[in-house]
């Protein structure tokens, strides 16, 4: 198969399902109305709630929740062959992974910017509420952990990597104050002095790199970038969004959106075939990278590429907050979805454009492929080119740079610039990630602030100096000390479940919400992914525990699952009893904005712990 023909049906498939389904959803399903202030508006802090022009917080949402996932999650993927990737990417992003986003940010917007535990004990009850804000932030400091490692490892020793990423640091906070003190709402004249600089910084790469002092400056081991990155998610939990956290993400927008348009030319002027078979022998399991079968192992091991829980905790952290216009849910929330599903083909497509025995080489360890009784092919010319050891290197990472430095060398005019391609590729995807990490450090801290301030009122004020800082330092030390001493590179099968259980929690949330407000004959959008991910997320926790951690012994690990799938557990069934009872409501009420509704939702006061009524925050 071409590969264009792979990326023509995508195109096709995602605008299609914007200008159709996302609509639907947007007008039918959630009645989507500009006239309902928002929080950003309502709300307004100058801090956290800040209303922000939709394309700025398309860049912001998008570089937010498209971190490893999308990259890394479909090349691992790739063991099964192209075509399971595929169809759940196309499936999955338009009829669950989208319409996750949207329902949960539309959700926490309509809750005054709340997380998913404060909005899950509004539509669903007190338990649910504090049984999910335990399990959230268990899985939050998990996959932020996890993700944080991800970036050591591209940027360990590698002086061009860590010399661009450290560089958007600086031009956000340029742009972040011109754009807010110096120029306030001019986000052209900032947009074009943020790609400037980052097109400089980018061409300064190689010259870094040929610099012996420059190089050493930035050279930096494992252990001092795991130190770096919790120093730096901390200062972004703490600063104000518009200083340092929306402008290095809107500004790492460019690079993730302009390399994949950059690869989808590539592919179009070179026309790779898929060497990738349709279906290999591994689908029905033993695999040398993932150990299960197709089914669920597939549903978990893209994550972000098609859902993801994770989005549900931006969706519902820094998003909501501030988001100016409701109609804006529709392009943020569903849109960005769809670009990370486009660009999780495109990962896909980079890893299968290799020749298999290549790709196994790259991301297999060496004693496990010597077990397959294959021989590498172009993988020793491929080394040669990038001018480092790729074979035996799991994890997804370097076969995707891989794959791209050898489409974008193969192009007629680029050829002989594999090496310059291959780290080019591996900063990009640091990148990637990094910004889900700044992003999901501040969620963070407001779950540890909401969590407190249950004990203590005055952490629940997002103006309280104190609260701020101690809740940011204990988070990020938190994740920080896993990523310094390495040992959660061990829960990434973890990880991928939990993952998921979130996304199947937000979507099981967001059907209670529909259910209350007297959609239920449009219920079916979040509860069928929802229902479907349910047995996918638990068979593939009962396989990680009985085939993988307690064969080796990995009783820690066992326990962490079994915590978290009880946990959401009960969730579920706290949901499924109150579908039953609000289906059992013959009479509505009109809500705050204007809405009839089954029951008025009760909001959580996360200064005292208790419930109470809604209050009018704009006219219907």
């Amino acid at each position: 198969m071409n590969a264009l023909t792979l990326i023509f049906a995508a195109l096709c498939i995602f605008v299609i399902a914007y200008r159709l389904y996302g609509l639907f959803i947007a007008n039918k399903v959630l009645n989507l109305r500009d006239e309902i202030a928002t929080p950003a508006v309502t709300m307004a802090d100058g801090h956290d709630y800040v209303a922000t022009n939709k394309y700025v917080l398309f860049g912001h949402h998008f570089a937010a929740i498209a971190a490893a996932g999308p990259l890394l999650g479909p090349v691992l993927a790739a063991q099964f062959g192209f075509l399971p990737g595929a169809l759940w990417i196309l499936i999955g992003a338009v009829l669950a992974g989208a319409v996750h986003d949207m329902v949960v940010l539309f959700a926490s917007v309509r809750h005054k910017g709340k997380s998913l535990s404060l909005i899950a004990e509004a539509e669903i009850g007190k338990v649910a509420g504090k049984v999910a804000s335990i399990a959230i932030i268990c899985i939050l400091i998990l996959t932020l952990a996890g993700l944080a490692i991800a970036v050591v490892n591209a940027m360990f020793n590698s002086p061009w990597s860590t010399f661009t990423v450290v560089s958007t640091i600086p031009i956000a906070i340029i742009m972040g104050l011109y754009m807010q003190k110096i120029q306030p709402g001019d986000i052209r004249g900032g947009s074009i002095i943020g790609f400037a600089l980052l097109m400089l910084v980018i061409l300064a790469g190689p010259w870094v790199v040929a610099n012996p002092s420059l190089a050493a400056l930035f050279t930096f081991s494992k252990k001092q970038i795991a130190v770096f990155i919790p120093i730096y998610g901390f200062f972004a939990s703490v600063l104000p969004v518009w200083l340092l956290l929306v402008p290095r993400d809107y500004l790492s927008t460019y690079l993730k959106i302009g390399t994949i348009a950059l690869l989808a030319l590539g592919i179009l002027a070179v026309h790779p075939d898929l060497q990738m078979p349709a279906l290999t022998k591994f689908t029905g399991g033993g695999g040398p990278i993932i150990p299960g079968a197709v089914f669920p192992f597939v549903f978990i091991t893209i994550a972000c590429g098609a859902l993801s829980g994770f989005h549900a905790i931006i969706g519902s952290g820094t998003t909501p907050k501030m988001i100016a216009h409701e109609r804006d849910i529709l392009f943020v929330g569903y849109g960005a979805m769809l670009m990370e599903g486009f660009v999780a083909i495109m990962a896909l497509i980079a890893a299968c454009v290799l020749v298999p025995s290549d790709y196994f080489a790259i991301n297999a360890a060496p004693a496990v492929f010597q077990k397959l009784g294959m021989a590498t092919v172009n993988l020793p010319m491929l080394a040669q080119e990038v001018g480092e050891q790729v074979q035996g290197r799991p994890g997804g990472a370097v076969s995707l740079a891989v794959g791209m430095a050898y489409i974008f060398s193969s192009i007629p005019f680029l050829r002989g610039l594999m090496a310059y391609w291959y780290h080019f590729a591996i900063m990009f995807e640091a990148v990637f990630i990094l910004t889900a990490v700044d992003a999901g450090t501040r969620v963070g801290r407001y779950l540890l602030q909401e969590l407190f301030g249950r004990v203590y009122a005055p952490f629940s004020d997002n103006k309280w100096i104190p609260g701020i800082v101690i809740t940011s330092l204990l988070f990020t030390s938190a994740w920080g000390y896993l990523v310094y001493t390495g040992d959660i590179t061990t829960i990434w099968p973890l990880f991928g479940m939990s993952n998921q259980l979130l996304a199947t929690c937000a979507l099981i949330v967001g059907t209670s919400m529909l259910i209350r407000m007297g959609k239920a004959r449009y219920a079916w959008v979040t509860a069928l992914p929802g229902l479907f991910m349910v047995p996918v997320t638990l068979t593939a926790g009962y396989q990680n525990i009985f085939g993988n951690f307690l064969p080796k012994n990995l009783m820690l690990l066992a326990v962490l699952a079994i915590i978290v799938m009880v946990l959401m557990i009960i969730v579920f069934i706290a949901a499924f009893i109150k579908w039953y009872q609000l289906l059992q409501v013959t009479g509505t009420v009109r809500d705050q904005f204007g809405d009839e509704v089954l029951a008025l939702a009760e909001v959580p006061d996360s200064q005292s712990g208790s419930l109470r009524e809604p209050v009018m925050t704009s006219e219907p």
